[in-house]
């Protein structure tokens, strides 16, 4: 039983190096000086650090305003996608009504449907309505793509909360809405932390859409911001990486700050689906 233990250990360990590995090469390249950076050698530890890379990164033009963008179209489609997730969630889980499977095996044909065979059609059908360049366009699309993820897990953790709880408190005077409020609601707090935590992954993360929808570099996202360190010349990649790090921070500080709801809410919802 020890020796089991100790090599689900090992073989944890192991994939946890494997997907922190390319991380940590981004942090390392970041601090390297730009004559170390093209060595033919695999510098793990960086021998000298500087900073220069990251005050490169955050001196480019346009790096607030991509930040901003962002930061509101990500959070516009996840709140708006979380919003009516919950509202289909209650839907599926909580009412009988004909054609309920048939949606929600629709919405898991929606999750599996890949980004790039939604591009062409997103495109006309935004270039036909003239929101081209637009961020709320934007969002638009990000709400569509992350609602179906929304609704599908929410349902699982409304699944999750027994029916009897919310009909106990309507024999106690709540109504509908109240029993939702003052019962469900509260429950379903980590697995909102949860879902939305992932749905604004997507979102931040989202490359293609917001390179073919706008041309405005006003109206640029980070991730296409980032693209601007690859250029005739080459690619500088101490910048590159320093940015890099800097557009996963506020991913990573807000993943710190809800990590212990978002581990509850990813267990409960895996009771019920």
């Amino acid at each position: 039983m020890k020796t089991k233990k100790v090599s689900a250990n090992v073989v944890a360990l192991v994939v946890a190096l494997f997907f922190a590995f390319p991380t940590y090469w981004m942090v390392a390249t970041a601090l390297k000086p730009r004559k170390d950076l093209l060595s033919s050698g695999y510098d793990l530890v960086p021998f000298s650090v500087t900073g220069s890379n990251f005050a490169t990164a955050w001196a480019k033009p346009g790096f607030l305003t991509a930040l901003g963008n962002s930061l509101l179209v990500s959070l516009g489609a996840v709140l708006a996608a979380i919003v009516v997730g919950l509202l289909a969630a209650l839907a599926l889980s909580r009412m009988r009504f004909k054609g309920r499977k048939g949606f929600v095996m629709m919405m898991l044909v929606a999750q599996m449907a890949p980004f790039e065979a939604l591009l062409i059609p997103m495109f006309l059908m935004m270039r036909d309505l003239d929101l081209l360049d637009r961020l709320p366009a934007l969002a638009l699309i990000y709400f569509a793509v992350t609602l179906p993820f929304c609704a599908w897990t929410l349902r699982g953790f409304v699944n999750g909360i027994p029916l009897e709880l919310e009909e106990a408190a309507m024999v106690d005077g709540c109504g509908r809405w109240g029993a939702f409020r003052r019962v469900t609601l509260p429950l379903l707090g980590p697995g909102l932390v949860a879902t939305s935590v992932f749905a604004f992954v997507t979102a931040w993360n989202e490359f293609l859409f917001a390179l073919s929808l706008i041309n405005d570099q006003a109206k640029q996202t980070l991730p296409v911001w980032l693209s601007g360190f690859q250029s005739a010349f080459g690619t500088d990649w101490g910048g590159a990486m320093a940015a890099s790090a800097l557009f996963t921070l506020p991913v990573l500080v807000f993943f710190l700050i809800v990590q212990r709801k978002m581990v509850t809410g990813v267990t409960a919802g895996a009771v019920k689906g």
